[in-house]
């Protein structure tokens, strides 16, 4: 894990000031600190090491869009099941792992005790395990065997039809923890049995497993390790280019277009327009309903643009080469995240948690009309935006898909950040304006 340094944030701009950047972000893009604004980043070969806030990932691979984890093995009611290892709400145990540390995740459960499920650890004797991972016995495992239905509607998105490929059992939950222990962990399940594992049409793997690879016996002295390559994705966090990985969703729509498992229970943790706020396990993501798009439009970003140039109707595997290609040149959604682990003040960086509360915008049609639905890329800058130009950008109905008070939607997502591939995240672009969201800022 990162030692971060403290910085004490400015005082929020006046209102004029604050007015002033919003426009000229509108018009022209903000002023990252990367060359381009708003650019992706290397788009092939290796991610360096420096770059991973996940330092348990195995590689990343910019060209295959694919990260490769440590996997380890579970059991769920007498079930062979796989899972990875991505955030622990503990510093020291995050630290030891090499996993994100969430400390909001020690929240997750209130007032909603199924968005966690208790876990029991098999102890195994010396002889049959000098040197390895423990068993862990999940209470409940997701089904990855339901078709993955995604029909784009006349105009791309909303859907004309809509099914998630993965549907969480009983008991289930990506976040667990062990019996006799407070400390939460985000450990998805991604593959159940013994094999073979189908990584095209995912009827026994979660819809972004690419690749699996099961060790067999380790040599005397060595620790022969299994692993599973999975499809990440892109995003922004104060004006950098970001890489996460999206595993489960507490909706079903969300869960299709994010290509995770749908765990219901996910739905009420703790909780809507949760993210500073005290009992929160949440963190705030911002989403775009009709930003522009075109492959090879450098503003292109959000749910129309996903369906139209990301292959998102698809199956996602290896040999789909059109959609990694797709992918690696942007045709995710372009998510714009908030607080991230390498923000230079601790009080951002710690308030990081892979639970995103979907903060989703419509762009009016006076904002497309004048082409201002340009590519987002820091949170200070959408949630000014929103605050001083509601003729320009709203929130969203999620039901209706017309036009609300910008805030929660009502969808959260398990994303947990991987790295970057320029610069590191380190503050965000803007000032707030007043009265733009939550203090302390």
């Amino acid at each position: 894990m990162k030692i971060l340094k403290r910085r004490w944030w400015l005082a929020a701009a006046g209102p004029a000031i604050a007015a002033a950047a919003v426009l000229a972000t509108v018009a022209s893009g903000a002023n990252a600190t990367s060359a381009k604004p708003g650019s992706l980043g290397p788009t092939s070969g290796l991610l360096p090491r420096t770059h991973l806030t996940l330092e348990s990932a195995i590689q990343v691979n910019l060209s295959k869009e694919t990260v490769r984890l440590p996997l380890y093995p579970g059991t769920a009611h007498g079930q062979k099941v796989w899972y990875v290892l991505l955030d622990a709400s503990d510093p020291g145990l995050a630290h030891d792992l090499g996993v994100n540390y969430a400390p909001k995740l020690a929240n997750i459960a209130i007032g909603d005790p199924a968005a966690v499920q208790t876990v029991t650890l098999t102890n195994p004797t010396p002889l049959a395990n000098p040197f390895g991972p423990g068993v862990v016995n999940f209470a409940g495992a997701p089904n990855f065997s339901p078709t993955r239905i995604a029909v784009p509607g006349p105009t791309g998105f909303p859907l004309a039809k809509f099914a998630p490929g993965a549907v969480a059992g009983p008991g289930y939950s990506p976040f667990i923890k062990f019996a006799g222990s407070s400390v939460v962990y985000n450990a998805p399940i991604v593959a159940t049995g013994n094999g073979p594992f189908d990584v095209i049409h995912h009827t026994n793997t979660g819809d972004r497993v690419l690749g699996i690879h099961i060790a067999g016996k380790s040599k005397p002295g060595q620790f022969a390790e299994s692993w599973v390559d999975m499809l990440f994705v892109k995003g922004f966090d104060a004006g950098q280019p970001i890489l996460y990985l999206s595993t489960d969703a507490g909706q079903p729509l969300t869960a299709v277009l994010e290509r995770s498992v749908y765990v219901p229970a996910l739905n009420n943790a703790a909780f809507n327009g949760g993210d500073d706020f005290l009992g929160s396990a949440r963190e705030r993501l911002f989403g775009f309903i009709n930003g522009q798009t075109g492959a090879t439009n450098p503003n292109a970003q959000g749910f129309v643009h996903l369906i139209k140039d990301g292959f998102a109707a698809q199956d996602a595997a290896a040999g789909n080469t059109a959609l990694i290609n797709a992918l690696r040149h942007g045709g995710d959604l372009l998510n714009v995240f908030g607080d991230f682990p390498t923000l230079a003040d601790p009080r951002h960086a710690d308030a990081y948690s892979p639970l995103w509360d979907a903060q989703l915008g419509l762009w009016t049609p006076k904002a497309v009309t004048a082409g201002l639905n340009t590519r987002q890329i820091d949170e200070n800058v959408v949630f000014n935006l929103a605050a001083t130009r509601p003729d320009l950008l709203t929130g969203v109905n999620p039901a209706t898909g017309q036009p609300a008070p910008y805030g929660a939607s009502g969808v959260d997502i398990n994303c947990a950040v991987i790295g970057f591939t320029a610069q590191a995240p380190t503050a965000n672009l803007a000032p707030p304006a007043p009265h733009s969201q939550f203090p302390p800022r």
